[in-house]
């Protein structure tokens, strides 16, 4: 069993950036692709970036792609996605997510966090 835990969340001006990281425990970390998602009130949950078990392969939705670099250190179990250029319409609560079959948009993930609130002012 894997337990996910965000951070990195808070309020940022419009421009600014921010990195959310997602630790886990309980498990063999490595063996996971990691998904970023997020949503936003009344807003459906939408794909934000995703990330192979091994680090070497990326995705990223096109409305984050150039301004959004995900990441992971299996030494410290923790993946990351650094956000830079946020626009306001990037609040939303960011989770994360963990599976073995994938990391894209439309994989299946077993295991996945609290969230963190995001909130980019204009």
């Amino acid at each position: 069993q894997v337990q996910l835990v965000e951070s990195g969340g808070g309020l940022v001006p419009a421009g600014g950036s921010l990195r959310l990281s997602c630790a886990a425990s309980g498990g063999t970390f490595s063996r996971y692709g990691v998904g970023w998602f997020r949503q936003a009130p009344g807003k459906e949950r939408e794909f934000v970036a995703g990330i192979s078990p091994r680090g070497g392969i990326t995705k990223y939705a096109d409305s984050v792609q150039g301004r959004f670099t995900i990441s992971r250190d299996n030494a410290k179990n923790t993946v990351y996605v650094q956000m830079n250029s946020l626009k306001s319409e990037d609040t939303a609560v960011y989770y994360c997510e963990a599976g073995a079959e994938g990391w894209g948009p439309f994989s299946r993930y077993d295991y996945w966090g609290q969230g963190t609130q995001v909130t980019v002012s204009s």
